[in-house]
């Protein structure tokens, strides 16, 4: 208020571009289900559904890292896929809390468990299905995948049409390493912190899985790092990325799964 009691209106900010996972999304409306109003909606359309976690990712990846992978991966290959019977694929919000009780040491993380996890997995493929042809859950975060696994048995049962796939490469190194460092690298350079970057414990994720379900990921690194982020950098990640979209493209249009319901090549 100002001199009398007259309102003085306050600028408001500018508004971010629309994003998911805190990135600009780079779909068009068509493909953005978030953006698209009810009655341009097809019935019968493909839906893919990010699933990330918000959780540490050392000193220098941001809390986000599972879920703006899963989102960039999930946009790219709805870009990728050819329109369906139901339309182009829609790409849904991401799920941005998943099952990271193992990092609950790290101040910032939010984890809502696995019984929590699974009744919102469930309950997004029961309400998805009264419109959708198609689920496929894009998962991001390793913790997610036992969960996933009975949600989506648990669906198929029902006579739901669902499946998931993992944003994962062979060869990347467990947590918050060169791996994830590259991708984000690649995906928002403004959000890695590439001088706070330091080596964590390089052991096979074999090896220290055992000590990591037991006591979690602080008793095994302090600094939350499970690899050696330091050699990363945005080109690797460009590949890396390029690799998880070619999978996730032809597991999808394969459209076969294990007995777990996760999409396999053909």
């Amino acid at each position: 208020m100002g001199d009398g009691g007259r309102f003085e209106p306050v600028a408001e900010p500018p508004l971010r571009p629309p994003a998911q996972g805190d990135l600009p999304t780079r779909l068009p409306t068509e493909r953005d289900l978030a953006r698209t109003a009810w009655p341009d909606v097809p019935v019968g359309a493909l839906v893919l559904v990010p699933v990330g976690s918000t959780e540490q990712h050392g000193p220098h990846l941001p809390l986000h890292t599972d879920s703006a992978v899963a989102v960039a991966v999930a946009e790219r290959v709805a870009e990728a896929l050819p329109a369906g019977p139901g339309g182009p694929p829609r790409v849904a919000p991401v799920l941005a809390y998943g099952a990271s009780g193992e990092h609950a040491g790290f101040p910032g993380t939010i984890s809502i468990g696995h019984e929590a996890l699974l009744a919102v997995l469930v309950e997004t493929v029961r309400s998805l299905s009264l419109w959708a042809g198609r689920v496929v859950f894009v998962n991001g975060h390793g913790g997610n995948t036992r969960t996933l696994a009975a949600a989506v048995t648990r669906m198929r049962a029902e006579g739901h049409d669902v499946a998931w796939a993992g944003c994962e490469v062979p060869g990347g190194d467990a947590h918050a390493g060169r791996t994830e460092t590259s991708v984000m690298l690649h995906l928002a350079p403004e959000q890695v912190r590439m001088d706070a970057a330091v080596v964590g414990d390089t052991r096979p994720l074999a090896t220290v899985l055992p000590e990591l379900v037991d006591r979690g990921v602080l008793a095994v690194s302090p600094t939350g790092v499970l690899g050696d982020p330091t050699g990363a950098h945005a080109e690797e990640g460009a590949r890396l990325v390029a690799a998880m979209v070619a999978g996730a493209v032809r597991r999808i249009a394969h459209d076969t799964v294990d007995r777990h319901g996760r999409l396999i090549d053909p």
